[in-house]
């Protein structure tokens, strides 16, 4: 990790794949400025900015122009929500708060931006034989959120011609300790804990390519260090079914689990699947999920009630 050895920016440090991106690279001696609306556990090499991207706050601007690099999590998150205020926070936290970042950074800082697998709107073919989704596919987004993401790839478009260097990420179905609450394996996780049937959305054949976040980190990194160009899928290339996932949960946690099918909102797509092809040409690698090892750390994880503080070293 030498060329971050300088120190980075991270926005959306608080979130699910922030907190895991900060762990990882503090654990690697990077010093790290985490800007996020909410407070963060403190570290001797994490400088915490509560702040807010679209804030007047040159403390935000100035960490932007220092960064050795810039890893761009922050965002307006969940693909179901609906409702004018919804698309008013989707637009200002996704799209504008982007343009705003990118304006602070200088032109050749290496910047990472997360967008999201739910831009090319489900894989192609038939959910029992999806076909990878390649980054040269045209976007076919379902709904509000993924068409915010496509803004935000829009924004670092215009950024690659003028020269600049951006990486977009589109990460698929990231797992693992820290998940958010209302993503699915976390939800089967405290379901099935509490008794409660796990409700499977649309039909247990539905496919999803479930990324362990620690490669999800890893792949972020070496975007950054390697300064790639332009837009990488961030997945395994290989799909688990709904209830392949609900078996993973049932088999970790040692218990019988029912299940209740209910109709799927028109955002969720019958399957996902990325191509890795440019992902192994840019980094070297491609993540390779243990679904069980990731349901068990998550479950771990939830069962110690919230994701660990960070190590002081």
């Amino acid at each position: 990790m030498t060329v971050l050895a300088d120190g980075v920016v991270v926005t959306g440090s608080a979130g699910f794949i922030g907190r895991a991106l900060v762990r990882t690279l503090l654990d690697a001696g990077t010093r790290v400025v985490g800007i996020d609306r909410l407070p963060q556990p403190a570290h001797p090499c994490l400088t915490v900015l509560t702040a807010d991207l679209l804030d007047d706050d040159e403390r935000v601007r100035a960490a932007l122009r220092s960064a050795a690099a810039v890893f761009h999590l922050a965002g307006c998150s969940g693909v179901r929500d609906r409702g004018p205020d919804v698309a008013l926070r989707r637009r200002r936290d996704n799209p504008l708060a982007t343009a705003a970042l990118l304006r602070a950074v200088p032109l050749r800082t290496p910047v990472v931006v997360t967008s999201s697998s739910s831009v090319y709107g489900g894989a192609h073919g038939v959910p029992a034989d999806p076909q990878p989704c390649v980054e040269t596919d045209p976007v076919r987004p379902r709904g509000g959120y993924a068409r915010s993401k496509v803004e935000v790839e829009r924004i670092c478009a215009a950024r690659l011609r003028d020269g600049g260097t951006v990486a977009v990420a589109r990460p698929f179905t990231a797992a693992g300790e820290g998940q958010r609450p209302d993503m699915a394996l976390a939800r089967w996780i405290a379901d099935a804990r509490e008794g409660r049937p796990l409700r499977i959305l649309g039909s247990p054949d539905r496919v999803r390519d479930v990324t362990d976040v620690r490669d999800v980190v890893r792949a972020l990194i070496a975007l950054a260090e390697r300064e790639v160009r332009g837009t990488i899928n961030v997945g395994t290339g290989v799909g688990h079914t709904l209830a392949e996932m609900v078996d993973a949960v049932a088999g970790v946690l040692g218990v019988d689990v029912r299940t209740l099918v209910v109709p799927a909102s028109p955002e969720e797509v019958p399957a996902t699947l990325a191509d890795t092809a440019r992902l192994r040409r840019a980094v070297g690698f491609v993540p390779v999920t243990d679904l069980c090892d990731v349901v068990a750390r998550q479950t771990a994880a939830a069962l110690s009630a919230n994701e660990p503080a960070l190590e002081v070293a």
